[in-house]
C-alpha cells in the first residue's frame, strides 16, 4: 500500500492487500454483522452455537496471524516480505474505501447484480487459492516428512532489459507449496460451483490471516489514524446511509465469514445466516499484530500488551452482538472493536509507565531498512 514500495510484492501480499481493500470496500463493518434473514426466527440454540462458532472462527486468524507476522517481519524471502502501512496510506484509506463502496452501490444500481458477481467470483477465487495455499504451507512443512523429494522453483518476470530491468514478480515457491496450491484450488472448484458456506469460510479464515500476517502498521500512531478513520467510516455508511448494507446484501464473495443459525434444524444444508464482516478481523488483527511485535521488541519475555488487546477485541465482539441482539439492527462493529482495541493498551501502558515507549515503538519497511544501512556505511 505504499507508494514507495520497491520490494516485489508477492502472490500471498497481494491477495492480502487486494482483499483488504475489497472487505473494507463493501463489509469492513460486518454491516449485516451476526444479523440473520429477517423471516427467519432463529432457536436460542441456534442463535447462540452460530454468534459463538463466528466469535472462535474470527479469534483464529488474529491469534495465529499475529503469531505469524513476527516471523514474517524477520523474513528475508520475497515471497514473505510484509507490506508496511504508513500514516498517509492509513489516511487515505477511508476515502479509498468510501469512494469503492459508493462505486460498486452505483454498479449494482445500474448492472446486472448476476454478472458483477460472476466477475468478482472469479477474481475472488483467484485470490482465495493463493490465500488458503499460503495460509497451509507450514502446516504442510511440518506434516511431510524430510525424505519428500522438495524441489525449488522460482516465478521470475520482469520489464525491460540490461540495467534497466525490473522485477514485477519474483515469487520463490517449491514442490510442497505446489501440493498446497492443489488442495486449494479443489476447495476453490468447490466454492465456484457450490458456493457453500464452509468453503467460503475457508477462504475467509485464509484472507484473514494473510492479511493480519502480511499488512502491517509501521507505528502505534498509524494504527490509531487507520482505525480512527474507520471508525467514522463504518459509522457513516451503517447509520447514515443504506449503501452499505445494500452492497453487502448484494456482493456475493468470501469477504465475510458466516455461519447458519439453522444448522440443528437443517444441518450442512442449513442456508439462514449470521455474517461478520472480515474487516471486523483484519482491521483490529493489525493492530493487535503490531502490538505483539511491540511486546517482542521489549525483549520481557511478556505479552501483556497483545494479550491484552485480544481481550479487548473478545470484549469488544461480545458487545456488539449483545446490542445487536438487543436492539434488532445490524451493527457496525468498528464503533465497538476500535475504543476497546485502542482503550485497553493505552490504559495498561499508562499504567506501566510505557505509554511514550509505545509511540515510539517504530516498524520500518525492508527498503527503508537497507537504505540506512547503507547510510551507515557511508558514514563510516
Amino acid at each position: 500500500m505504499s507508494e514507495a514500495e520497491q520490494v516485489p510484492a508477492s502472490a500471498p501480499e497481494a491477495a492480502a492487500s487486494a482483499v483488504l481493500d475489497a472487505l473494507n470496500a463493501t463489509d469492513s463493518n460486518g454491516t449485516e454483522a451476526l444479523n440473520a434473514t429477517a423471516k427467519f426466527v432463529a432457536t436460542p440454540e441456534g442463535t447462540a452455537l452460530a454468534y459463538g462458532s463466528l466469535v472462535f472462527m474470527a479469534l483464529l486468524p488474529i491469534f495465529f496471524g499475529a503469531l505469524r507476522s513476527v516471523t514474517c517481519s524477520k523474513s528475508k524471502n520475497a515471497a514473505d516480505m510484509p507490506e508496511t502501512i504508513t500514516s498517509r496510506d492509513a489516511a487515505r484509506f477511508p476515502i479509498i474505501a468510501s469512494c469503492t463502496l459508493f462505486g460498486l452501490y452505483l454498479f449494482f444500481k445500474v448492472f446486472s447484480q448476476e454478472y458483477i458477481n460472476l466477475l468478482l467470483s472469479v477474481y475472488f477465487f483467484v485470490l482465495g487459492v493463493l490465500a488458503l495455499s499460503h495460509t497451509m504451507s507450514p502446516l504442510m512443512s511440518r506434516i511431510f516428512p524430510a525424505s519428500f523429494p522438495n524441489k525449488q522453483y522460482q516465478l521470475l518476470f520482469t520489464q525491460g532489459s540490461g540495467e534497466s530491468k525490473e522485477e514485477i514478480v519474483n515469487y520463490e515457491f517449491d514442490t510442497k507449496n505446489l501440493v498446497c496450491l492443489l488442495i486449494s484450488s479443489v476447495v476453490g472448484v468447490w466454492y465456484l460451483l457450490k458456493k457453500h458456506w464452509i468453503a467460503n469460510n475457508l477462504f475467509g479464515l485464509a484472507f484473514a490471516l494473510n492479511g493480519v500476517e502480511l499488512l502491517h502498521l509501521n507505528n502505534v500512531s498509524t494504527g490509531c489514524i487507520l482505525l480512527g478513520g474507520l471508525f467514522i467510516y463504518d459509522v457513516f455508511w451503517v447509520f447514515g446511509t443504506n449503501v452499505m448494507v445494500t452492497v453487502a446484501k448484494s456482493f456475493e464473495a468470501p469477504i465475510k465469514l458466516v455461519f447458519p443459525q439453522d444448522l440443528l434444524e437443517k444441518g450442512l444444508e442449513a442456508s439462514n445466516f449470521a455474517m461478520l464482516g472480515l474487516g471486523d478481523i483484519v482491521i483490529p488483527g493489525i493492530f493487535i499484530a503490531l502490538l505483539l511485535r511491540f511486546d517482542v521488541s521489549l525483549n520481557k519475555n511478556s505479552r501483556t500488551y497483545f494479550y491484552s488487546s485480544f481481550l479487548a477485541y473478545i470484549f469488544g465482539l461480545g458487545l456488539t452482538i449483545f446490542v445487536m441482539h438487543t436492539f434488532k439492527h445490524a451493527q457496525p462493529a468498528l464503533l465497538y472493536l476500535v475504543p476497546a482495541c485502542v482503550g485497553f493498551p493505552v490504559i495498561i501502558a499508562l499504567f506501566k509507565g510505557e505509554l511514550t515507549e509505545m509511540f515510539r515503538y517504530e516498524e520500518s519497511s525492508e527498503e527503508t531498512k537497507e537504505e540506512a544501512t547503507e547510510s551507515e556505511k557511508k558514514d563510516q
